[in-house]
C-alpha cells in the first residue's frame, strides 16, 4: 500500500497512545467550563461535556476531580482560546484551535511549526470558506435504530447521522448538528438515555486538496508537531487521504 499509507497508520497510533496530551486538553476544557459555569456536572452541561469526554479516553478520575479542584481556585488564573490558520506544503488548509496561559509562547510554537516544514500563517478568517464549525456526538450504536434515531432528532437540529468504525473496528454512531445546535442536541440525547462517548465542536472541511503519497508525508510532519503541543486543542486539514 506504499510508504505514505504506513506513515499515516503509524501517525495514528502514536496519536491514539499519547494519552497525557489527551488528558491535558481535556483538563483544560474542564477549567474552563469549571470557570465559566461552576464546579458541578448536574447543572453545568459544558463540564458534564469535558468529562464525558474524559471517561471516551480513560482518563483517571482524580484527574478529573483535580482539575475541577484547581479551577474552583478563585486565584488560578483561566485559559484563553485562540485559532492560528495557514497552509501546509502543496496547498493544504490547516486550522489549529489553541488554549493557552501564555499566548506569546503559543504563537511562537505554531509559527516555527509552519515555518520549520515549509509551511505558511495566514490571516484569521482566511479559510471560513474551507471549513464548517459542527456539532459532533459519537456513540455505541447498540440495537437502536439510526432510521428513526434520525427522524427523532431533526427538532434537535440534526444534519447528519451516520456509522463508522473507530480504531479499534468497532461501530460507532456519529451525529452532525448545527453548531448552534450543541446544546439542544445534547439535551435530546440525554433524554433518550444515549450515553455519549464523545461530544465536541469540530471543523470539517467543505473542499478538499488532491495530494500525492508523498506529499502526504510532508503536510503530516506539520501536523504531528502541532498535534504534539500541549496548548493545540485540535487540528483540521482539508488533505484527501
Amino acid at each position: 500500500m506504499g510508504r505514505a499509507f504506513e506513515f499515516r497508520k503509524e501517525r495514528k497510533f502514536k496519536r491514539w497512545t499519547k494519552m497525557a496530551v489527551q488528558f491535558t486538553r481535556i483538563g483544560k476544557d474542564i477549567v474552563m467550563a469549571v470557570k465559566e459555569g461552576g464546579p458541578h456536572p448536574e447543572t453545568n452541561s459544558k463540564l458534564r461535556t469535558a468529562i464525558q469526554n474524559g471517561k471516551a479516553v480513560n482518563m483517571p478520575k482524580d484527574r478529573v476531580e483535580a482539575a475541577i479542584k484547581r479551577a474552583s481556585d478563585k486565584d488560578m488564573a483561566g485559559y484563553e482560546e485562540f485559532v492560528y490558520e495557514g497552509y501546509a506544503p502543496h496547498g493544504v488548509a490547516i486550522l489549529v484551535e489553541t488554549t493557552t496561559d501564555n499566548t506569546n509562547r503559543t504563537v511562537a510554537n505554531v509559527r516555527s511549526y509552519f515555518t520549520k516544514t515549509n509551511g505558511s500563517l495566514g490571516k484569521t478568517g482566511s479559510l471560513d470558506f474551507i471549513f464548517k464549525r459542527v456539532s459532533t456526538f459519537r456513540f455505541d450504536p447498540g440495537e437502536l435504530d439510526i432510521e428513526e434515531l434520525e427522524l427523532e432528532l431533526i427538532d434537535a437540529g440534526l444534519e447528519d447521522i451516520f456509522v463508522e468504525e473507530n480504531e479499534e473496528g468497532e461501530a460507532i454512531a456519529v451525529i452532525h448538528a448545527g453548531y448552534e445546535d450543541f446544546g439542544n442536541m445534547q439535551k435530546a440525547l440525554e433524554e433518550k438515555g444515549i450515553e455519549l462517548k464523545q461530544a465536541k465542536l469540530e471543523r470539517i472541511p467543505l473542499s478538499y486538496k488532491e495530494v500525492t503519497e508523498e506529499q502526504v508525508l510532508d503536510v503530516t510532519k506539520l501536523l504531528d508537531k502541532l498535534e504534539e503541543d500541549e496548548d493545540v486543542q485540535a487540528v483540521y486539514h482539508n488533505m484527501e487521504e
